[in-house]
Formats: structure tokens, C-alpha cells, sequence
């Protein structure tokens, strides 16, 4: 007997083949089409899409009313919050097929999207970044870089924990787990 290690509600659809890990759940009215891969301990809420050839890492967390498209890529730890939207395609026409024209996104380790946030397509989001909600991204988000606006723009640095790092001198210290990071090659990265 081939019992399946996850639970999806009887309201959801699950095309075959796709993969999905072990513990997952995936919520009401959620559709996971055909060569998807979502790892294991993800919690998919009410009414998502995860569309073909989308790759989700473990333990990712993606809220109410999201559409991930083709050519998104989700690494571990990513929280989406609700109806954040992707894109996969820069300029849309109804009546122009552009699915060999698709770009793109990945969604790099500990990074969170705010509620409402808007992903323009062809663009990575760094580890443990943190967007605002309503922010619109519209270039490549630097590792624990915090964007807030439209379009997106930094406005400090987050630890992995979540919290906001404050600059001390040359180097930013968390106020709630201590951890320091500095910048190398206008890069921010933990601290040795």
C-alpha cells in the first residue's frame, strides 16, 4: 500500500507527477500542478497555485490567495505571506504565448514577503531578506537587506531571527539574540 506522507484537504487538487515531502500540508481550495516539487514541513494555505516546474524547499510557509508561477523557486525556510504576487513574464500580451520567454525568481533561504508584496520576475531575493508588505520588488534584494515602498528600497538590515539590526560603528548587532554581522564587499554577512 502507497500511503501518502502529507495531508492535502479533499477541496485541493493535486496533478500528477509532482513531489511532494513528507508532513507537508496543503489547505483549502489549493492547486499543485504537474512537475512541482514542495519539500517537506511546508504549510500551504487557502487558495494557492503552485504551477508547473515550481521547486518549494522545506519548511516554507505560504499564506492565503498566492500564486507561485513557473520559474519561481523557493528555497528553505521562505515565508510567503497573503497575496503576495509573482511574475513570470516582464511584458504580458493576452494574445502573445510567451512560455518560452519566462524569467526566473528565486527566493533565497530565510527570506519572508510581506503581505500584498508585488515580485517583478528575473530577480533573486536574498537570504533571510525581509519585504515589507505592499512592497514592490523591481531588482535583486541583497542577503538580510529589509525593502519597504514602490518601488523597493532598503532601509536598514534583519537578522535571521526576523528583528531589526542596529549599526554600531561598523557592524550591526541584533538587540534580541546578540548575533553581529558586518559588511564585506558591500555584502552584509555574519559576524565570525
Amino acid at each position: 500500500m502507497n500511503e501518502k506522507k502529507y495531508f492535502v484537504h479533499e477541496s485541493s487538487y493535486i496533478d500528477q507527477p509532482c513531489r511532494i515531502g513528507e508532513e507537508t500540508k496543503i489547505w483549502h481550495f489549493s492547486h499543485i500542478m504537474k512537475n512541482s516539487i514542495i519539500g517537506q514541513r511546508c504549510n500551504i494555505g487557502q487558495n494557492v497555485v503552485i504551477s508547473s516546474g515550481v521547486k518549494i524547499g522545506n519548511n516554507v510557509k505560504i499564506q492565503n490567495n498566492v500564486s507561485v508561477y513557473t520559474g519561481v523557486v523557493c528555497e528553505d525556510d521562505v515565508f510567503l505571506g497573503p497575496s503576495c504576487v509573482f511574475t513570470n513574464v516582464i511584458n504580458p500580451r493576452s494574445f502573445i504565448e510567451r512560455k518560452d520567454e519566462y524569467k526566473e525568481t528565486t527566493v533565497k533561504k530565510g527570506a519572508s514577503i510581506g503581505a500584498n508584496a508585488t515580485i517583478v520576475c528575473g530577480y533573486d531575493i536574498g537570504k533571510y531578506a525581509f519585504i515589507g508588505a505592499g512592497t514592490v520588488i523591481t531588482k535583486d534584494v541583497p542577503d538580510y537587506a529589509l525593502l519597504v515602498g514602490n518601488p523597493g528600497r532598503v532601509i536598514g538590515y534583519v537578522c535571521e531571527c526576523g528583528d531589526t539590526l542596529q549599526k554600531i560603528d561598523n557592524e550591526y548587532k541584533c538587540n534580541s539574540c546578540d548575533k553581529k554581522y558586518i559588511i564585506i564587499n558591500e555584502n552584509l554577512v555574519p559576524k565570525e
